[in-house]
């Protein structure tokens, strides 16, 4: 199995929007309940699998009410898939692709999607060193998964190393989540 990775899309934004419409309906009765854009595809100019990645935020109390509201629009939870404080869903749809997940506000999970979209907003040379580790593994016709997110983890790491915003623990736990061989 290949990963493709594609040239930055204007699109996904406008198809975030349209998501984030029925995905803020669900939650829209839940304190403190946001939908941000995360990933690769969130960020202007960056190359990216052509699938956009949701987080669903609300705080950990309001996981319950939140899975009842995104099933009654359609989505399948699937469960945590291994991923503390993160629940993950199936689209009710085909299109756009995407991953949904309902993260608890704080924790390491959302915190690390939120640092990595703000920092390469913000960091050109970043974002660009980002893009040119995803192309190289993505020109590996071989590449799967699993190598495709440890081929790329340094580079993560040095994007949460300039947010400033973790620890040394949890840059490691994000790495080896990332990449189990660390």
């Amino acid at each position: 199995m290949s990963v493709e990775v594609v040239a930055w899309s204007p699109a996904w934004a406008a198809q975030f929007e349209e998501l984030a419409v029925v995905l803020r309906a669900a939650v829209a009765g839940i304190p403190g309940a946001r939908v941000e854009h995360v990933g690769s595809t969130s960020v202007p100019g960056l190359a990216a699998k052509p699938i956009l990645d949701v987080d669903v935020i609300v705080d950990a109390e309001h996981v319950p009410a939140a899975v009842r509201g995104l099933e009654e629009a359609g989505y399948v939870h699937r469960g945590d898939l291994g991923v503390a404080g993160r629940e993950a869903f199936h689209a009710p749809d085909r299109e756009p692709r995407r991953n949904v997940y309902l993260c608890s506000a704080g924790t390491t999970n959302v915190r690390n999607h939120l640092a990595v979209r703000d920092v390469l907003r913000r960091r050109d040379d970043l974002r660009d060193a980002y893009a040119a580790a995803k192309l190289a593994l993505a020109d590996d016709p071989a590449m799967d998964m699993d190598a495709y997110l440890a081929g790329k983890s340094a580079v993560v790491q040095e994007v949460l190393r300039a947010s400033g915003e973790f620890s040394d623990e949890e840059l490691l736990a994000i790495h080896r989540l990332n990449d189990p061989s660390v």
